[in-house]
């Protein structure tokens, strides 16, 4: 028998026959579009002003509930299903999110979750977290900042999905934690990227901020120096780019890997890496380049990541400059790599692209909101405890009367209403009297009582105080930053250097073999000469005139070069660096070639491949003090072309010298009222700092000042100087020639 066809029911034939309904595009995007596109952006994926997502929030406050924050952990599994009552996205996803906050995972410079058992690294996307029944949480001590004063009405309560309990809208996060706390989310439409910064300075700068209303952004740069990142590594700082940052929210931070040079094994150890990339990231593409032939200097790479933290290490060739190959790992490897900045907060449900100024003064109207309702609750419960313990306080007048009217009374019901007929009092005092117990009925317990009510006015009146007045508030404020910060701040763990002191990698630049001679003159010129020239040209140079040679050295293009500077400074370069010339130039001048300061001249160059323990770096001063520091101060890891602080400006330098402890120099030192002394190098003080201002080589007459330290000096001096046995000593006549270059 044929089934009969219900009448309202549509084959597909009919379905396709049907006229189609036409509906206009924005109708479309508004009704069904745009509610998904708000829910995502304020229900999920954008931060805000307390620095967490509703996900980071639900699962916060659910472990606060269980009172993780005071007790012992609990099986990973017991929070994930909990949160699910606020929380309905899926076990999987809650877990993942308690694994970014926890201690083990290394995201968080300030770890929310106190954690015990495997989860994963942020630095490594192979390390992987192990299953919620293995792994045990609570809530670090440092989320006592997060929920301070969450049960005293510091912010708004809403009811959760299905209505069975409530949750807050936002913490009342007692410090900038969105600014602390990194962050990352992609919305539709819009995204966020929040980097991290050092507790202390945001803590520092936040005071300054509610002292100063207001600091401009540049006062507020020398406080925050720049983010801080979990991963550690250094920041190439451009202040262009980071003012950017601290103005718009918008702009990129360009962070690279510290490494270190193990002499021994040959080998760099890679120990931090940009909090942006990851060890596989960085082994894959070193991979590729070792496949490819764009990697011969290395013969072997490996992760050693162990319970002493991250390590990738690289094995060398022989002969290999280990500063020279991390230049080029930097610029084809994500060993140095750029986080993006986009500070895009939601403001009262409204996304905001912000800079690290416009955040804190957004913060500090939420915080002294919080602060306020919080001291309204504790005021209203001191004054409904000042209330009952005035009502307390008539009865002591005449217990007898109380305890009279109670035992007369004949109903229950009677009893409030005849005590505060016979004692003037309302019925919450009342009641209060009526519950007191019997053996609490006494001269002593409601004296003792009584005297709390002095404490609780004083105390009533300054929560009143602060409440009335923003600048009370703003201190008080303050002062919850000044405990945070001597409790929980720590050292910054990424480093700062300026982008325009680092080298930078020119991957077409090939490093030719040279022989030659290099010529350093007494006017800061250098000139590169190779060998088949000066064969060719022999011995004559050209100078400018007044110029002359003070040192010529043989060399190769992979030598090191160490310039002294009468700024105090010493500067870093490759022979490489320097453009060969002929004899008949008269070379490159040093100081514009390395972009000295203004004025700023060279008064010693020397080769400086190795830093050995027994040479060290000699200077004479005006004074007629003299200091020697060892070479091994001025060794640095770091591509630094400039070092600032060389030796002490106590007083201007004079001359200075590189000696080898086994050959030591004598030094002629010279007055300007015609007198010398001659010593050797080593009667000069060896000093560990290189600022020290060292000891008296020569005694001075009044007026009288050191302007010329010799090496050479034989043929320059008319007259016999005595070599002095010890310091300080005293000078002899003598005549100094004129000399090219030296001081007067």
């Amino acid at each position: 028998m044929a089934k009969r066809k219900d009448s309202n029911q549509l084959t597909i034939k009919d379905m396709i026959s049907a006229p189609v309904q036409p509906q206009l595009i924005t109708e479309t995007i508004e009704k069904n579009y745009m509610p998904y596109v708000m829910s995502v952006i304020i229900s999920r994926a954008i931060p805000e002003i307390d620095g967490l997502k509703p996900a980071h929030r639900k699962l916060l406050y659910m472990m606060y509930k269980m009172g993780l924050l005071t007790g012992g952990r609990t099986k990973s599994a017991n929070v994930v299903g909990a949160t699910m009552k606020l929380n309905p996205h899926g076990d999987a996803s809650i877990y993942e999110t308690m694994v970014r906050l926890t201690r083990g995972n290394e995201t968080l410079l300030h770890p929310l979750i106190d954690s015990k058992g495997s989860f994963g690294k942020v630095y490594s996307s192979d390390m992987k977290y192990a299953a919620a029944r293995y792994t045990e949480v609570k809530l670090d001590t440092f989320c006592e900042t997060l929920f301070a004063g969450i049960d005293k009405n510091a912010v708004d309560m809403v009811p959760n999905y299905d209505n069975t309990m409530e949750e807050p809208v936002l913490l009342p996060t007692a410090f900038p934690n969105v600014l602390v706390m990194p962050n990352t989310g992609i919305a539709v439409g819009m995204a966020s990227n929040i980097c991290s910064f050092n507790l202390n300075e945001i803590c520092d700068g936040t005071i300054a901020l509610l002292r100063k209303p207001s600091l401009t952004v540049d006062k507020l740069m020398e406080i925050i120096k720049a983010p801080d990142f979990p991963c550690g590594g250094t920041i190439l700082y451009d202040p262009a780019e980071m003012r950017e940052v601290f103005e718009t929210g918008s702009g990129s931070i360009t962070i690279r890997s510290r490494y270190k040079y193990d002499k021994e094994n040959n080998c760099i150890d890679i120990l931090q890496i940009p909090y942006t990339t990851s060890i596989e990231i960085i082994m894959k593409k070193i991979q590729t380049m070792v496949k490819e032939g764009k990697l011969k200097e290395i013969t072997d790479f490996r992760d050693e990541i162990d319970l002493n933290g991250f390590k990738l290490t690289l094995d060398l060739r022989r002969g290999v400059n280990p500063d020279k190959l991390m230049q080029k790992l930097f610029s084809q490897t994500t060993l140095q790599d750029a986080f993006k900045c986009n500070f895009n907060i939601l403001i009262d449900s409204v996304p905001k692209q912000m800079g690290v100024l416009e955040i804190l003064q957004e913060w500090i109207k939420f915080r002294i909101q919080c602060i306020k309702r919080e001291l309204a609750f504790d005021l209203d419960k001191k004054q409904k405890q000042l209330h009952l313990l005035l009502g307390l306080g008539k009865i002591l007048l005449d217990i007898d009367k109380a305890i009279r009217i109670i035992r007369r009374t004949e109903k229950e019901e009677d009893v409030v209403p005849n005590l505060m007929e016979g004692f003037d009092i309302d019925k919450i005092q009342a009641d209060y009297i009526a519950e007191i117990k019997l053996r609490h009925l006494n001269r002593q317990y409601i004296l003792n009582r009584i005297a709390e009510i002095e404490d609780l006015q004083k105390e009533i009146a300054e929560i009143e105080s602060i409440l009335a007045d923003e600048l009370k508030q703003k201190a008080y404020i303050a002062n919850q930053l000044v405990e945070i910060k001597k409790k929980y701040g720590k050292p910054r763990l990424t480093q700062i250097v300026g982008a325009d002191t680092v080298e930078v990698y020119n991957e077409v630049e090939e490093v030719e073999e040279f022989k030659g001679k290099i010529f350093f003159t007494a006017e800061g010129y250098l000139k590169k000469v190779a060998a088949i020239s000066l064969l060719r040209g022999g011995d004559a140079q050209k100078m400018k005139e007044g110029d002359y040679i003070v040192s010529e050295t043989e060399v190769s293009n992979e030598d090191n070069l160490i310039f002294l500077t009468d700024r105090a400074q010493l500067w870093r370069a490759k022979v490489s660096d320097f453009e060969m010339v002929k004899s008949s130039q008269i070379g490159e001048y040093v100081p514009a070639k390395l972009g000295m300061e203004s004025g700023e001249k060279a008064i010693l160059m020397h080769i400086q491949n190795k830093y050995p323990p027994n040479e060290n770096l000699v200077f004479i001063f005006e004074n007629g003090k003299g200091v020697r520091v060892p070479i091994q101060q001025y060794e640095i890891t770091s591509n630094r072309k400039k070092m600032t602080g060389a030796y002490s400006k106590a007083s201007p330098i004079v001359a200075a010298f590189y000696e080898n402890e086994k050959n030591p120099l004598d030094i002629l030192i010279y007055s300007d009222d015609g007198r010398a002394i001659v010593i050797k190098s080593s009667l000069i003080p060896l000093k560990a700092t290189k600022t020290a201002s060292g000891n008296t080589l020569m005694s001075l007459k009044k007026g009288a000042k050191v302007t010329a330290a010799l090496t050479d000096y034989e043929s320059l001096i008319e007259g016999k100087v005595i070599k002095k046995q010890s310091v300080p000593a005293t000078g002899s006549p003598i005549v100094l020639k004129p000399v090219i270059g030296a001081h007067e």
